[in-house]
């Protein structure tokens, strides 16, 4: 693995990369709370058919982390990576988001089509499907109360206390954490505490989404319309699911066919959210299946 720190809108932006710099780029979008280190069991496992390409994205690691809420727009998150594919000068390129970086990932393919050839997904969603969920007051609104939570000015200090004790409450909560070995966990709170404290601005991301979040049991009307043509992936796009994952339901992918005609669904069972650190032979392998090599 090699590391670099690259000007992004004016912006400083710290990357990993794995692999030959002559391959077909894969651009790798972590989510929350993780940082581009997050694909340190995936990358090495691709890295002899990509160029893998890991930001730490605003906000999070030892990239760029102003801190106003309004720096965190999906637009603005979504303009970073296209300077980012700009910067690598070899697009469009594969595009690869899990949980938050899923939301990244998807605005590049629905605003930014130029610069995406191929968008996969793992346990991400496109966000009128989950929306469409969230609105329903059923399962995925319940799973999602946590949001409410986060959005809190106060989150941050919370989760931080104690040596970051709640803050693994809700990262573990369900889920197959085995993979986190105590050096990585160490790894991981470094990144958390970083600069006196990242959760702040990591957890702005849930804070400027207009995303909708009402109380479970209660359906949300008068929800804004969403055009399909808009929000459209018009790239072959790969959704990889493990089924287990308690914070995002099956439900929440209904109806992404509307959204993305060419679309392939890999189903990994048994695994959780975590899949691209508990799965990772097997989520490589779904992407090496779906693209074929050169």
């Amino acid at each position: 693995m090699q590391t670099e720190t690259v000007e992004l809108n004016g912006h400083p932006f710290y990357l990993r990369r794995w692999g030959d710099p002559e391959l077909p780029p894969l651009l790798l979008l972590h989510g929350f709370p993780e940082y581009g280190g997050a694909w340190s069991d995936l990358a090495p496992l691709l890295a002899d058919r990509f160029h893998c390409i890991a930001p730490d994205q605003r906000g999070y690691g030892r990239s760029w982390s102003p801190e106003d809420v309004a720096n965190y727009s999906g637009q603005a998150l979504t303009s970073d990576m296209a300077a980012l594919i700009d910067h690598i000068g070899r697009g469009p390129v594969t595009v690869f988001g899990h949980d938050w970086g899923a939301a990244v990932a998807y605005g590049l393919a629905m605003y930014r089509g130029d610069h995406v050839s191929r968008l996969i997904i793992a346990n991400g969603v496109h966000p009128v499907p989950f929306q469409t969920a969230l609105a329903t007051g059923g399962a995925q609104c319940e799973a999602s109360q946590y949001i409410t939570f986060l959005r809190r000015g106060d989150s941050h200090d919370l989760l931080s206390a104690n040596d970051f004790e709640k803050m693994l409450q809700l990262f573990s909560a369900k889920m197959d954490l085995s993979w986190m070995t105590p050096e990585r966990l160490a790894e991981f709170k470094a990144e958390w505490g970083r600069d006196g404290g990242r959760l702040k601005t990591m957890i702005h991301w849930y804070r400027a989404s207009p995303l909708l979040v009402g109380p479970p049991g209660h359906e949300q009307r008068g929800l804004p319309g969403f055009s399909v043509e808009r929000l459209m992936v018009r790239c072959p796009h790969l959704l990889i699911w493990g089924d287990k994952d308690t914070a995002l339901l099956p439900e929440a992918t209904e109806g992404l066919e509307r959204f993305a005609p060419d679309l392939t669904r890999v189903d990994i069972p048994g695994a959780d959210h975590w899949l691209i650190h508990t799965h990772a032979e097997q989520v490589a392998k779904a992407v090496r299946d779906w693209i074929p090599a050169r």
